[in-house]
C-alpha cells in the first residue's frame, strides 16, 4: 500500500508539538510493515533543509484564488528520515524560519493544500491513501471530490487525522474563492457557524476520520 501523508510538521524536519512527532514515526512503522509511505510538507527555512540534499521532482503553476505562482517538489535524497520526504516550496509563502504564527497563515496553508492536490493529479498513478493530518490538510478531501480541475481523483481514499481539534482552521466566506473552483452546491461541507471551517470539512469529506487520543 502506498500513503501519502500531508502534514504541516514532520520531526525532525519541523515541529512545533506532536503532530510532529507523529508524522516523523509513524511513515516509519508503516515502512517497517511493507507499506510505501511518503510525507509532504512545507519547505520552511531550517536547519533540516539546509543541512541535507535535495532533488527538484516537479515544478508546477498554480493559483490561490486571483493569485497565480510557481511551485517547486523538492525530494530529500538519502532518505534519511527512512521514507520519501518531500517539501513543497512556494517562494516568499512556506520559505520562512517559523511554521505558524504569521498573519497569513490561512493563505499559506491553502496554497500549501492546493499545491499538494495539483502535484499529485500529474502523478501516473494514485497513490492508495492520502492521509491528511490536522486542519492545515483537511481541505485536501474536499478539494479531491469536488473541485472541478481534480475530478479524476475523487476516487482516492482519504483519511484524516486529529491531532489538535482546538484549532480548526477558520476562513471568511469572503475568501472562498481561494478554493479551486468548486460545486456552490456543497457549500455546507465546508461552513460551521457562517464561517469556512477547514477541519469540520475534512471529518465531512475525508473517507476515514482518527484521532491521536
Amino acid at each position: 500500500m502506498e500513503i501519502l501523508h500531508v502534514s504541516a510538521e514532520c520531526y525532525p524536519v519541523a515541529k512545533a508539538g506532536g503532530l510532529g512527532d507523529v508524522v516523523g514515526a509513524l511513515p516509519k512503522y508503516q515502512t517497517a510493515a511493507g507499506h510505501i509511505a511518503k510525507v509532504v510538507m512545507p519547505m520552511y527555512k531550517t536547519k533540516f533543509l539546509f543541512n541535507h540534499e535535495f532533488d527538484v521532482v516537479h515544478k508546477g503553476y498554480t493559483n490561490l484564488g486571483d493569485w497565480w505562482f510557481i511551485y517547486t517538489i523538492i525530494k530529500e535524497r538519502k532518505n534519511t528520515l527512512g521514507f520519501d520526504l518531500y517539501l513543497v516550496d512556494i517562494n516568499g509563502l512556506l520559505d520562512r524560519d517559523k511554521i505558524y504564527g504569521y498573519h497569513d497563515d490561512p493563505e499559506r496553508f491553502i496554497a500549501f493544500q492546493i499545491t499538494v492536490v495539483d502535484w499529485l493529479s500529474t502523478w501516473k498513478h494514485h497513490p492508495d491513501v492520502v492521509h491528511v493530518h490536522d486542519h492545515q490538510a483537511a481541505l485536501i478531501p474536499f478539494m479531491l471530490k469536488h473541485c472541478y480541475r481534480y475530478q479524476h481523483l475523487r476516487e482516492v481514499p482519504t483519511l484524516l487525522t486529529i491531532h489538535n481539534g482546538e484549532y480548526q482552521g477558520w476562513l471568511d466566506w469572503n475568501k472562498s474563492y481561494y478554493i479551486p473552483a468548486w460545486d456552490t452546491w456543497k457549500s455546507g461541507l465546508l461552513e460551521w457557524e457562517n464561517s469556512i471551517n477547514a477541519l469540520a470539512c475534512g471529518v465531512r469529506c475525508a473517507w476515514k476520520v482518527s484521532t491521536v487520543s
